[in-house]
């Protein structure tokens, strides 16, 4: 029962941190998705930079468009972070009662983190893809989640699911150079403070500024890594955004991985497949470092709850029976 209270707080934790950071930074990451998504054509170019996505909005006075799918997305990262963190803690804590290992190994950590990864995209792909068909969509005209995934067949709502099962690899190079570079220096923190104190203490925590380094220094690796993968796969799953503006990249040919990889390649070199790169980034970091920050800052409190909550249940059951 521990091993499921602890995860349930971790996934919970995980969670609320999303669906904070996701909401704070949405404008940004719907700059990012439709700047990636396009794909130069006859030497033509709509966006140039990722300013020319803004102002779009501005001039057309589409500025609250910037939160199209807003609702999609905060959906799809409550869900995916809780199944992640829930995956990742349970089969972590698994993983350590069976083999008696005290810590992982970074080894252990990649397979645990994949794992966890893998079940997270099964689940939530589906909302990812129309999350991407909703920010790619023109301003002021994207449609609601049902409509959007209803305008193709069910298959096409898991496009991109091999790509997105390969960029698991990127939380999994994440949270595992956050675990590592974490216990580290919680490890010295708890040395020095025991050393100070001359007896054992509490556990330490990170504080908010060293989950922010952490979090943003992990995830920038894990970017810089996977990117050639991401920008593929938007460019798959925005591929049936039904939008005239948009130039020749919307084909059916770019729903394929062969397709989308042609396309970059043919139109826009090597350097094509790094294209939006610094805005991937600036967006993936600032909203990781954020997630992992407000988790380590809540997660006390969340055990807290829900062992408060377990024993409201234990007493109320408790009552029921001796009535």
């Amino acid at each position: 029962m521990a091993v499921d209270l602890e995860s349930l707080s971790e996934a919970t934790s995980g969670a609320v941190g999303a669906l904070i950071s996701t909401t704070i930074l949405y404008p940004l990451d719907t700059c990012k998705t439709k700047y990636q998504a396009e794909v130069q054509s006859q030497g033509h170019q709509k966006y140039r930079n990722l300013s020319d996505v803004l102002w779009e909005a501005i001039s057309n006075r589409q500025v609250l468009s910037l939160y199209q799918g807003l609702g999609t997305k905060n959906l799809q990262s409550f869900i995916s972070q809780f199944v992640y963190f829930y995956g990742y803690s349970y089969f972590k804590r698994l993983y350590l009662r069976k083999s008696g290992a005290k810590s992982l190994g970074t080894k252990a950590n990649l397979i645990i983190a994949a794992a966890a990864g893998a079940c997270t995209v099964v689940v939530t792909q589906p909302l990812d893809t129309a999350s991407s068909r909703m920010q790619t969509s023109a301003f002021g005209k994207s449609k609601g989640l049902w409509e959007t995934l209803s305008e193709g067949s069910w298959s096409e709502a898991f496009d991109g699911l091999g790509i997105s099962l390969l960029l698991t690899t990127n939380p999994s190079i994440q949270y595992t150079v956050f675990d590592q570079l974490k216990q580290r220096l919680l490890k010295k923190k708890q040395s020095e403070k025991m050393g100070s104190a001359g007896v054992d203490s509490s556990p330490e925590a990170l504080s908010a500024f060293s989950a922010f380094v952490l979090g943003a220094l992990s995830k920038s690796i894990a970017t810089f890594l996977t990117y050639p993968a991401i920008r593929c796969k938007v460019m798959i799953q925005a591929a049936d955004t039904k939008d005239e503006t948009k130039p020749a990249q919307s084909k059916p040919s770019n729903k394929t991985v062969s397709g989308a990889i042609h396309a970059i390649w043919k139109r826009e070199g090597i350097l094509g497949f790094f294209k939006g790169l610094h805005a991937q980034i600036l967006k993936t970091v600032l909203s990781s470092a954020l997630l992992l920050m407000i988790k380590e800052k809540i997660s006390k409190s969340t055990w807290v709850l829900i062992l408060a909550l377990r024993r409201f249940v234990l007493v109320t059951r408790g009552e029921l029976k001796s009535a």
